[in-house]
Formats: C-alpha cells, structure tokens, sequence
C-alpha cells in the first residue's frame, strides 16, 4: 500500500484562491435572495416579486454571506485585545440567525456540484433558472485561469487545487448540461486542460461513474462496485459495515446503480450527449475500448493509486466474477438489500441524508427503483436546495447541510473563553444560540435500533443490520442539524460543553444565581455523556462518527483514488481532545454520574494523545490544517489535566515547534499541502488569522512563560480586524481524507474571538503598543 504526492506540482503550496480577470457572465439581482432557515435547515430563495421583497427585507446576514455592504458601523478603534475581541463579536452577532445559530459556506470541494447537475439532467428536475445562473457563475469563477494555479484552464479537486482530471472533465460537464456554449474561450481553455492530462478517460473511479450515468461513457470503464460485498457475514474483515460512514453510505447506492447499469435513457439521442462524447476525448467516441480504461488515471489525480490487491481483486471480477459466476439470484438479492439500506438512510435523515454525494446518488436509486412520481424522488429534489449555498462569487454546493451545531458550539465556547459571556449586552445572543442547540440535540434513536440486538440503555458502541449499522444517537449533536442525524463525537463534546459552560455560570451580580436557564435538561445532558462514552476506540482514542470497525489494512481497497484514508474511521487528535475535555467540565459539575467510566476514558485517552504526538513535538490534523489546528486541541486537552509548559515534556516539546514555525510578522501560516505532505508546509500568503489564533489559543493553554512571541501574534490578528470588527476571509481553514481542503469561514471570527479575550485574561488587557 502506498500513497504518494498528487504530481510534481505538490512541491509548492497554493496560496489563497484569488479572483481573476473573468467575463462577465450573466448574474441574478443580488437584492432578490433571502437565507431561510427553519429549526436549522438552510435554503436560499430568490424572490420574484416586489411584494414579497417588502414583506421579507434582506437581513444583515443575507447581505454579509452574498458579498453585499452590511452597512454596519465602524466601531471605535480597539486599543486592546478584549477592545478587539468585543469588536468582533459586535461584528459577528450580527450575522446570527434567527433560530440562534450562524450560517456559511461549507464549499471547497469541486466534485459535488457536477454530481448533481448530472443526477437532475438525467431525471429531468432541473434547477431553477436563477440558480442555474448562479451555479454557471461560480464555476467560471473558481476556474484555474489567469495567475491562479498557472491559468490552465482546468479545475483542480477543491477550490484551491491545481487542475485534474476529475475537477476538469465534471466541471466542464456542468457546465455544458447547463448550457454553456463549447465555444466559450474559457471552456475551449479547459478542453485544452484536459486533452493534455490525457482527455476524460483518465479520470478517477467517480469521474467514470457519473459520466456512465450520463452515458458519455460506457459502464465497461468503471471498475466493479458490486452489490453483493453487502451479503458478506459481518464477522468477514472487510465487510462494508466496518468502512467508514462516508465511504459506505456512497458505496451504497452507487453499487446498486453500478449493478443496475442504469444510464440516461436518452443518451444515444440526446444532441448535447452526442456532443459531450466528442468533447471530452481525444479519439472518437465510437473507437474507445472502454474497458482497456478501466485503471487509466492521471498523475494528477491519482493521490492514492491502487494497491496490487485492488487491481486483483477488479481482475478477478472482470474476467471471472461478472461473466461466469455473478448469477441472476444473486445480484438481485444483493439489491434489495442494498435498497432496504439506502430506504433506511432515508428515513433516519428525512431524505437529507448524511451528504450530498451520497444524496444525488440516493436520489437517482429512488428514481429507478420506483419511478420519477415517487414521493422518495420529490422529497430529495425538495433535500437539494438544503445543500446549495449562495455567495459573492456564485452559487456553490456545500460539503453537507451546513456547519450549524458545529459553529454555534465553538462560538458560544469562545465567547465564554474570552470572558464577553458575562456582558448583559451579549446575553440574548448567548441564550438564543443555546436554545438553538437545545433544539437540535437528537432525542431519537435511529429506526431499527430499539428492536435490533445492539440496544441497551445506556448505549455501547455495538451496532447491528437492523438498525442499519448505525452508531446510538440518542443524546447526540449532529455535525450540522437534527434532521441529518448522524452522532459526531466532537460536535456533541462541543455542544456539551457550551451548555456546561453557560448553564452553570454565574451572575457576576449574584454569585448564588446562574445567569443563564436549565435550556437542556440534566437527563438530556446524561444523554451526551452516555453518547461521548461509547465514542472510545480500544486504543483509548476517539474517532469522528462511531469507533473503528476496521483497520487500516483496508485502505488496500481505497477505489477513490483521489483520497486518503477513507476507508475506516481513524483515530484523531481533534476528536479525542473534544470528547476529554467535554467530559472533564461534566465530570467536575457532576462527579457521581459514571464516575469510574469518565475517569477510565479520560485516563486512556489522554495517554493515547501522548502517544500520538509526532518526534518534532506536533500533532497531525485530519479536519483543519494542520498541525497548528491539531496542535489547538491536543494542548487544551493536556492543560485539563493540569499539563503545561512548567512540568510537562511533551507540552514544551509542542510549544518550540510552534515558536519555531512563527513568522516575523508575529503569525503562523501553514499551506494545506501539509495534509497532503504530512510535513509543514508555509502557507505561500504568509501569516493567516484563523492559523495565528490557533496558536495562540495552544500556547495560552500551555501557559508558555514568554509573552512576547504571544504579544506579537495579537498585534497582527488586532492590525488585520477591519474598522467594523469583522477579519476578511483568507486561506481555506478545513481538510478531509489528506487531500480535499473544505472552507469554514466562521472561524475568522470564532477564533480571534477567543485568543484575544484568552490573552487579555492571561496578561491583562493593557493597551497594545504598536497597534496600527
């Protein structure tokens, strides 16, 4: 098994993707689009006539997230940093919703979109024109022209990337099913792009799969994703149960509509098709031997080629499996139960399912499986709109259904943190975002689970086929919302810990009063606990959706290609950090509920932490870049366990490699090429304000003894804020699976927030000399 750099352009980092020179395409009034959001589902509508205009006026927030004047003040200059750190949260309370949580883009990824202009254009539910304008604007103006990343023409696996063959041959499909003329110059320049990473055929597994769907391509190109592997025992190793969610819940319905061969059944008609099957190769359509293409991939793309034992395994299927012993009987038993597992994803996420990629694929099984009027079709064309995104530069698709108990969590922390909580005057923010996460706490179990042989109350982390091999919820906080449904470790330790946080303060005023309510119950807080409990793997460590079911032998079959370490969960630094320090606070405020079963995980955790830090004193990071993001966590878990700089080797050994790393500005900035390199790379922009908060976040709660180093990194996060609070957005702060780099643009305020508010209670909140 290996896994090696994406092509030689890997040796230098990207820098922050900057707009170009572009045409101007054709682009809605941006005065028509309003943001709902109903208990946390997030839609975008544009608005048709002038009396809805009047009778539903753009918010602050609408205005900020689509690049418009907010109008808001500037504030008097801060002269401090809790001065700075309050002039952010004026800043950012603003853009809270009216539910109580903060909104944003989750974009990044490339290869979302395509997907569901594929699945709409074959099912005949097509966008609707405003958002098809919207979506052609984005995609022009994320293309890699002019000086971002050598102007090829192409589009790379995210937004920073350098172009590929997946990003290029799928963006340009978009593109062309929504109408966009092959004569475009832009879009001759990304033919020109990917004739010379050797045309579509050497494209990834996925790229294939969707291009058969559409039936550009033929299905004897994509390799066997056969439905059947869901018949094996589940003691068998690789069973698909023990990959990891994403990875399965994709697996799934695209193996029921590999198995189905189902492809657009006007293709052979269709005069755009025709089109597109001579647009997207360099020989002609008719003469392609297909299944010779099958492993045919681009250096470019191909992040994690296939092992041996893959391309084994594809052989036997090929020219063995599939023509001589994959009997009728068996690949339709295969099927339905691949179909009752993809039904039950529906109905535990009221047809949101857990993303958008495995939501397209959801969407087109439905559709063939019981017809374009059935209520499963119309209810996913309803789902689509919760995953699009409006903003300055067009209209995106978001990695899931938003970030919204991830996001309200870490900002009711940081503004604790910063010691603003207690200020009357951010009281209803507070409460507002608290009762929104009192709101979206899962109270139910998922369908199957109370009548499957995995129930027990409390829970374990023991699953079963009846309850759809998923992870106990109940007590849970999803990533983004309820209705997903799905447990995150750190998204509940978070949101424990925020209703910890608040609920037990007191009033400065009256000490013997709390100053916020009982929003969430104490049994419903149990609830979490008992959630954060059956979290640990055997290791002591923590995962991100359940424990590890497989090992890392498993990446052996990693068919992607494009990413890293998808196949099984993984054991992370972030999670674990989370969940020690969510049930640190619980267990000092309730000392007697599962005393012994805290104290055991806490123990086993905190040595596994220890265990994990790398020989240059840092920690690798899985969904942040990078090791400054690990770092912020792995030392907050620590300095609960009264780990600090004073008496702890590793903590110092964390802290030089952070001063070693700082640059002369008083920042640290770090390239996402980190995450693919494993090494630190420097961001090529230089200093980042979520990075420098981060880090300064990491050493206040290692209590390193030398201010200085800290004080400059204050003043640079101070000098960057803008006159009105806000920090402008700047590199891309997210990651998953090593290659894919995803936007969290709350952080720019969430984290300054908090290191500046966590400075000025470590030193005092004495002017800062030399701020501009």
């Amino acid at each position: 098994m290996s896994t090696r750099k994406r092509g030689l352009s890997t040796q230098q980092a990207n820098g922050t993707a900057k707009p170009v020179e572009r045409v101007n395409d054709p682009k809605t009034d941006y005065t028509r689009w309003r943001l709902e959001d109903d208990r946390g589902r997030q839609t975008w509508h544009y608005l048709r006539s002038d009396d809805e205009l009047k009778q539903w006026p753009q918010t602050t927030a609408d205005k900020y997230h689509i690049g418009m004047n907010t109008g808001l003040p500037a504030l008097p200059s801060a002269k401090s940093p809790l001065q700075a750190a309050e002039n952010g949260l004026k800043f950012f309370s603003q853009l809270q919703l009216e539910p109580g949580n903060w909104a944003c883009q989750y974009g990044g990824p490339m290869f979302l979109l395509p997907g569901l202009v594929v699945t709409l254009y074959v099912t005949n539910l097509p966008l609707a024109q405003a958002e098809q304008t919207e979506i052609i604007r984005y995609l022009f103006n994320l293309q890699n022209l002019g000086s971002k990343n050598g102007g090829d023409g192409g589009w790379g696996l995210h937004i920073e990337a350098d172009s590929s063959v997946f990003g290029t041959a799928m963006n340009y499909t978009a593109l062309r099913l929504l109408g966009v003329s092959p004569e475009d110059p832009r879009m001759r320049k990304a033919r020109g792009c990917l004739y010379h990473l050797g045309s579509a055929l050497n494209g990834p597994h996925w790229a294939k799969f969707w291009l058969s769907v559409l039936g550009v391509m033929q299905w004897e190109i994509v390799n066997p994703v056969p439905p059947e592997l869901w018949l094996l025992p589940d003691w068998v190793p690789i069973s698909p149960w023990r990959w990891w969610i994403h990875m399965r819940q994709v697996f799934l319905p695209m193996s029921y509509i590999w198995s189905k061969k189902w492809q657009y059944p006007k293709a052979d008609t269709d005069p755009l098709i025709r089109q597109l099957r001579q647009e997207l190769f360099t020989a002609p359509h008719e003469e392609i031997a297909w299944v010779r293409y099958r492993n045919a991939i681009s250096p470019r793309d191909n992040y994690h080629p296939k092992t041996w034992v893959l391309n084994l395994i594809n052989h036997f299927l090929v020219f063995l499996y599939i023509p001589y012993m994959r009997f009728a009987w068996l690949a339709s038993r295969a099927e339905k139960w691949v179909w009752r597992l993809i039904q039950m994803e529906d109905a535990n996420t009221d047809f949101a399912n857990l993303g958008p990629v495995n939501a397209v694929m959801n969407m087109l099984a439905c559709y063939i499986e019981e017809g374009p009027d059935a209520y499963s079709v119309r209810r996913h064309r309803e789902r689509m709109h919760d995953f699009l995104w409006l903003a300055d530069n067009g209209m995106m698709m978001n990695g899931t259904n938003g970030v919204q108990n991830w996001d309200t969590s870490f900002a009711i922390v940081a503004i604790a943190e910063a010691g603003l909580a207690t200020k009357p005057q951010y009281h209803q923010t507070l409460l507002k975002a608290l009762e929104f996460l009192e709101d979206q706490q899962i109270l139910e179990h998922a369908e199957g689970y109370e009548q499957s042989s995995a129930y027990t109350d409390p829970p374990t982390a023991k699953t079963a086929p009846e309850a759809g091999y998923r992870h106990p919820r109940r007590g849970a906080w999803g990533f983004s919302n309820r209705i997903q449904g799905y447990t995150v470790s750190d998204t509940t330790s978070e949101a424990l810990k925020s209703a910890l946080m608040l609920q037990n303060m007191a009033d400065p005023n009256n000490p013997s009063q709390k100053l916020f309510p009982e929003v969430i119950s104490a049994q419903r807080l149990k609830w979490a606990v008992d959630i954060i409990l059956t979290m640990q793997n055997k290791s002591g460590a923590c995962s991100s959706y359940e424990t590890t079911r497989g090992g890392p032998y498993m990446e052996y079959l990693n068919a992607a290609e494009v990413f890293g370490r998808i196949m099984v969960e993984y054991e992370y630094p972030e999670c674990t950090s989370s969940c020690v320090t969510a049930l640190h606070i619980f267990h000092e405020l309730q000392p007697d509920y599962r005393a012994e079963d805290i104290r055991r995980f806490i123990s086993r955790a905190v040595q596994w932490l220890r265990t994990d830090q790398l020989a240059d004193g840092s920690w690798y990071g899985s969904w942040g870049i990078c090791f400054t993001y690990a770092g912020m966590f792995a030392l907050g878990c620590l300095a609960t366990q009264g780990e600090t700089h004073a008496n702890s080797e590793p903590v110092r050994r964390a802290c030089n490699f952070f001063i070693d790393k700082q640059n002369e500005d008083g920042g640290w900035g770090e390239s996402y090429k980190s995450c693919e390199t494993n090494e630190w790379c420097q961001h090529p922009d230089g200093s980042q304000v979520v990075q420098t908060a981060w880090v300064i976040i990491s050493l206040l709660e290692a209590e390193y003894p030398h201010k200085e180093p800290i004080e400059r990194a204050v003043k640079l996060l101070m000098d960057r804020q803008q006159p009105n609070g806000e920090w402008l957005q700047e590199g891309i702060e997210g990651v998953f699976n090593k290659s894919c780099m995803i936007s969290y643009p709350n952080y720019k305020f969430i984290f300054p927030i908090k290191a500046l508010g966590m400075y000025a209670k470590c030193f005092g909140d004495a002017e800062t000399n030399g701020h501009a």
